[in-house]
């Protein structure tokens, strides 16, 4: 019963981490401009649930990303592909957000 319980906690909380608003609105207010993509604002539309506002909450497992000593090209590749229970986001966001994420989350 136990497991049974563990299983659907994890799997809730996976699911949660993973369920992105797609909303017109939200999309449009990730830019700071038409071009360059602000990467605080797709930080906290998308991250927020697993990471925390800080990046050390570490719900669902989320890694504590104030510890992270990957390099940005690391980060995007994560952000990219997934790794672990973390969604991968290369259906959700373009390249440009991905790396807006990656390069905001140094400064967690």
């Amino acid at each position: 019963m136990k497991k049974i319980l563990l299983f659907l906690l994890l799997a809730g909380l996976s699911w949660a981490c993973s369920n992105a608003d797609d909303s017109a609105t939200a999309r449009a207010s990730m830019t700071r401009n038409s071009d360059t993509p602000d990467g605080k604002k797709i930080y906290k539309l998308y991250c927020v649930t697993c990471h925390g506002l800080y990046g050390n909450m570490g719900g669902s497992g989320a890694f504590d990303l104030t510890k992270s000593e990957l390099k940005v090209e690391e980060r995007v590749a994560v952000i990219t592909n997934g790794r672990n229970a973390m969604t991968p986001f290369k259906s959700l966001l373009k390249p440009e957000q991905i790396q807006a994420v990656a390069e905001y989350t140094l400064e967690l």
